[in-house]
């Protein structure tokens, strides 16, 4: 359901390389399977962060663990570990997330992130409920294949402010394939953003994809389009 509202768009990391009006950043990764079920991988995001990562997967659960670099603007890079795990069938799964910073003194170190949350499969329709940010934000979201030869689906996303008691963030978005190589995306939030894409894949190794993003909502900052292409070789 994430790759319908979130996956493809422009998303600028808090360090990233710029010229003027052109910002741009470098996305690499690798994996092997090291033995059976157990697999390494290797991601770096040129110049934000970079972790390494271990999986084991079996038929009812899952664990990975992984060590890296994270990137802020203003602090730099701090050294981020993760461990994560899930639990369940393909029908339902019950799986949590734990991110620790290991930047300072032992006695200085926090917990960064726990996560929890339980999803709902179905042949058409993937719904959750998931815990973040130390469990003060709910966050709610389904998708629904409407066709699947054509990839058409549609999705939404709500996220609640369990502190402050309020609505924080509602999100609607659709896919649509026009050809098995030519996949379009919209999507609209409650603050007014409207974004779309078109994704081009040229064989099964390459693909070319211009994402857009515009400000409706007349109290906003910045009213400017946004736009956005990305390159993936496999």
């Amino acid at each position: 359901m994430l790759d319908v509202l979130h996956k493809g768009y422009a998303q600028q990391p808090p360090i990233h390389f710029n010229y003027r009006f052109l910002n741009w950043n470098l996305d690499l990764s690798c994996q092997e399977e090291l033995v059976h079920g157990l697999r390494g991988l290797f991601t770096c995001n040129i110049p934000d962060s970079g972790k390494l990562e271990i999986q084991h997967f079996s038929r009812f659960s899952g664990f990975s663990a992984s060590i890296g670099l994270s990137g802020e603007a203003e602090k730099g890079y701090n050294p981020v570990a993760n461990i994560s795990g899930h639990i369940g069938t393909r029908i339902l799964t019950l799986g949590a997330n734990l991110a620790c910073d290991l930047s300072g003194s032992s006695s200085a170190r926090t917990t960064n992130n726990l996560n929890a949350g339980l999803s709902l499969n179905s042949p058409y329709l993937v719904a959750a409920a998931t815990l973040h940010d130390n469990f003060q934000t709910l966050k709610g979201s389904c998708y629904f294949e409407v066709n699947p030869l054509t990839k058409t689906a549609i999705a939404a996303e709500v996220k609640y402010d369990l502190a402050d008691d309020e609505t924080t963030g509602v999100t609607v978005g659709a896919q649509h394939a026009l050809f098995s190589w030519t996949l379009l995306k919209a999507r609209l939030n409650n603050n007014g953003k409207v974004g779309g894409l078109i994704q081009q894949k040229f064989g099964t190794k390459f693909s070319i994809t211009v994402a857009g993003e515009i400000n409706l909502n007349e109290k906003a900052k910045e009213k400017f389009p946004k736009v956005g292409v990305s390159m993936a070789l496999k």
